[in-house]
Formats: C-alpha cells, structure tokens, sequence
C-alpha cells in the first residue's frame, strides 16, 4: 500500500513538474508569435509606403522634406533590428505619415485621387492591426508574467530560468495629446 502511496507522489510530482514547464513554454512561443505578428504588419506599412509616394510626388513637388522624411524613416524600419529599434523606427514612420496626411489636406486634387484614399485606408487599417498585435503581445507577456510571479509558478520560474518579460511601451512623445484649434 506504501508502495503505491508513493508510486502516486511521484506521478502528481512529475505530472506538475510537466504541467508548469509546458505553461512556460506555450506563453513563451505565443509571445514569440505575437511579436512576429507586429513584424508582419510593420513589414506591410513598410511596402505600401513606396505605392503612397508615387501617388503623392505628383502633386507636392514642393514638399520634397516630408517625402524624405518618409523614406528616411522607412529605410529605418526596413533595416531595423531587435523589438526596441522595429519599434522606434515604426513610431517615427507613423509620425512622417501623419505629416504627409495632414500636408494632403491642403491638395483637394490629391485628397478625391482614388489612389491615394485607397492608401490610406489600407495604412489605417495596417495600423489598426499593428495596435492589435501590440495589445496582443501585452497581453501575453502579462499572462507570462503573472505565472512567473505566483506561487508555485515563481518557483518553477526559478527552477527553469524562466525570466520576467518586458511590456512594449508606447514612447513619451506619441503619449502627448494633439492641440486642435478651429
């Protein structure tokens, strides 16, 4: 009786050991996913950028700084590496082409061509998807977390060298809110 006493210790034991690792393992690759989902959408913004300059050159000749500026910060993402330098470069691309939408306002001609409204909506919907994606990496890190810092996950986090994780932080400057005048 002993016997099977400790025969069913050792499988609760063992099956628990499992359990906890296969946990940190599943979080750990959803993570890794959710963060390749960002790269996927930063990777699309990235090749509609070239289709939305062509549309616009031919109407602001003059506005040769805000095109720059967009390609300089494209070239930027296309060549960053690591999360913090995607992220960065795509923040600065988000920037630039808020400035060419805005600029676009002042081109009537520009504003009703089919191209460019059709663009636009895709880079809108790519950047609704970008902050899903963000969300959904957040979320996961938070699941990850949590189970590194309760008991007994924060023990077999130790056992394991399963190590907390860092949020993706939206920088100071997008956190200022726009002052809009009429």
């Amino acid at each position: 009786m002993l016997t099977y006493i400790l025969i069913a210790i050792a499988v609760i034991l063992a099956a628990t050991f499992l359990i906890y690792y296969n946990n940190f393992v599943r979080l750990s690759h959803q993570i890794d996913n959710s963060l390749a989902q960002i790269s996927v959408q930063l990777k699309k913004r990235s090749d509609l950028i070239p289709n939305l300059l062509s549309s616009v050159k031919g109407y602001m000749k003059h506005e040769k700084g805000i095109i720059k500026e967009i390609t300089d910060a494209r070239k930027a993402l296309v060549q960053a590496s690591g999360v913090e330098n995607k992220m960065k470069a795509g923040n600065q691309l988000q920037s630039a082409l808020k400035s060419i939408f805005a600029i676009a306002e002042g081109y009537p001609d520009l504003k009703a061509n089919t191209n460019f409204l059709q663009l636009q909506q895709e880079l809108s919907a790519i950047e609704d998807k970008v902050a899903y994606a963000r969300q959904y990496y957040n979320d996961g890190i938070m699941s990850y977390n949590v189970m590194t810092n309760m008991v007994p996950g924060i023990w077999f986090a130790a056992l394991y060298g399963f190590k907390k994780r860092e949020y993706l932080k939206i920088p100071e400057a997008a956190k200022v809110v726009p002052k809009i005048e009429f």
